[in-house]
């Protein structure tokens, strides 16, 4: 398994639990590839050392590199973690040219090394358009082994709702977020479940206070990623890590019976009018390794106006990236 960069705060976050089977199963020995930049080898050097005194049974080889045909050589899965920040004066434009760059030559070292049946997620922002350009840049590996990470705003829904009702996390269940990992994601309630102390009943009904759930409730998830960097002037890493494990537990093992997630996925041909050759998220239950969009959720006016909403701003993004792809 690939991960990149690996000296970041996520990177950091993420590795103990993917090395001691948290993600691929307690029976699964792992070889763990680190990929980063020159620079950073010295600080690789570390992670290694603190790896290999964790003396994790299902970790056979750590393999720090910062060679891409090493890094992506044979690959069963690879998380991308790391993209250009924006910074301050930066247009929108710049960073996406930035990013596009950087996507394309991972994309093109997945092509080149990588197994065909290689799962690869994308962490770094903006991760939906990093992705599909990826994915355009990996034309042998079906676009469907490629997703962006969405679960961390599932999981801030799926928390706010729990929280407002007074119940365990894993009391709620079928949140959806629909469209960009931005602040014009749409977290949508309409379908969630809540047990209520034994009794199963609608999101709404549970938290009975329609207003938050389509005001407070929704800012609160989609800004919750700035409000983190406020408080403690960094960016969310162990939240994102968790994610992370969540996103890839699910693709390897599958979802529950009668429960999807969130996930950022190609979206071709699918049943709410969103536009085709977009990195979107949807709601998906997994089985074998492969999701499948949850089809047949009615939506509302509200719900649809947010969902065209984010998809408009996703449109924008792969237009523009698309400029600088051939560049």
């Amino acid at each position: 398994m690939l991960l990149t960069p690996v000296t970041g705060q996520i990177a950091y976050s993420l590795l103990y639990s993917i090395a001691k089977g948290d993600v691929f199963g307690k029976d699964q020995p792992i070889i763990l590839v680190l990929l980063d930049i020159t620079p950073m080898l010295p600080v690789l050097d570390g992670v290694v050392m603190e790896l290999q005194d964790c003396a994790l049974p299902l970790l056979r080889e750590v393999i720090p590199t910062d060679k891409v045909e090493v890094g992506f050589k044979d690959l069963d899965a690879a998380i991308l973690v790391g993209s250009m920040p924006r910074k301050e004066g930066m247009e929108r434009k710049d960073l996406l040219k930035a990013n596009v760059a950087i996507f394309k030559t991972q994309g093109e070292a997945l092509e080149k090394y990588a197994k065909k049946t290689v799962k690869v997620l994308v962490v770094g922002n903006p991760a939906n358009t990093n992705c599909l350009i990826a994915s355009k840049s990996a034309p042998s590996i079906p676009k469907e082994n490629f997703s962006c990470l969405t679960r961390l705003d599932h999981n801030r829904a799926r928390s706010q709702v729990a929280i407002r009702v007074g119940v365990p996390s894993d009391s709620v269940k079928n949140v959806i977020i629909w469209g960009n990992h931005s602040s014009t994601q749409y977290p949508d309630v309409h379908h969630a479940i809540v047990n209520h102390h034994g009794k199963e009943m609608s999101g709404f009904d549970a938290v009975n206070d329609e207003s938050w759930l389509k005001g407070d409730f929704i800012t609160t998830v989609q800004q919750r990623g700035a409000a983190v960097i406020k408080a403690r002037k960094l960016s969310s890493a162990m939240s994102a890590a968790k994610a992370i494990c969540d996103h890839m537990k699910d693709i390897w093992f599958g979802t529950p019976d009668g429960e999807w997630v969130s996930m950022g996925i190609y979206s071709t041909g699918n049943s709410y009018g969103v536009p085709d050759d977009l990195m979107y998220s949807f709601p998906v239950m997994i089985k074998n390794k492969t999701w499948k969009v949850v089809d047949g959720l009615s939506i509302n006016d509200f719900s649809r106006g947010k969902m065209d909403g984010t998809a408009a701003e996703l449109v924008e993004e792969r237009d523009t990236a698309l400029t600088f792809l051939g560049a």
